[in-house]
């Protein structure tokens, strides 16, 4: 058991050429719906695990839902993902473009979960790697305080179990209102002038910012 913060956050990451869709649609889509759409301006995943999440892998407290029915989000920027994504030394791995055009979409865990308990929306969120047939899901807020909250909030995770629960998702079914993002950053100010410009003429603009401390 650990204590979670106070107001927690959430962070779902993505290429800086997707933001234009996402806004357009006014909604953060999960694989599977993009995946209908023809898929993503620009993919970052593993492209097996990615299917994976969307044929194979069951959020077992809301039955009958795969993983990729869902939008991911990490509680933490500088994931461990970004860094298979900024070593690019995966042979899974197609998207060779390095960190510095990957923006994190930052919401507040409890004005999401809020808007999902109004709206009818699930919600789970897994213990470790959700892309792990082994991984834990759990759908109660109360039950926060079973992630591993100092290795979400650890630099050096090459502690196996370190590294294990860092990887630990929050995910929304379908989609996440754009509205609900409340801040971008980004890695440089070159990145910041595309999101701008892919924000602009939409209503919704939260602040994008550039925070080198995301990024590796």
């Amino acid at each position: 058991m650990s204590t979670p913060p106070a107001r927690p956050k959430l962070y779902h990451i993505t290429h800086v050429d997707n933001l234009q869709r996402i806004a357009a649609t006014g909604a953060i889509l999960c694989d599977a719906a993009i995946l209908a759409r023809g898929g993503p301006a620009q993919a970052i995943g593993m492209s097996a695990i990615k299917r994976r999440r969307v044929q194979e892998l069951d959020v077992h407290c809301h039955p009958g839902t795969k993983v990729g029915d869902y939008v991911p989000f990490y509680f933490c920027p500088r994931s461990v993902m970004l860094f298979v994504i900024h070593c690019a030394n995966k042979t899974e791995l197609t998207y060779r473009g390095g960190q510095e055009p990957i923006v994190h979409l930052e919401a507040d865990l409890h004005a999401v979960v809020a808007w999902a308990n109004q709206t009818g929306v699930r919600w789970a969120f897994s213990l470790s790697n959700a892309g792990a047939y082994y991984t834990e899901f759990r759908s109660r807020v109360e039950d926060l305080d079973q992630l591993g909250w100092a290795a979400i909030a650890a630099t050096d995770f090459r502690p196996p179990e370190v590294k294990e629960r860092k990887q630990a998702e929050f995910l929304v079914h379908g989609r996440v209102p754009f509205t609900l993002v409340e801040r971008i950053g980004v890695s440089s100010a070159a990145v910041q002038t595309k999101a701008n410009r892919a924000l602009a003429g939409h209503v919704h603009r939260p602040g994008i910012e550039v925070v080198p401390s995301w990024y590796f």
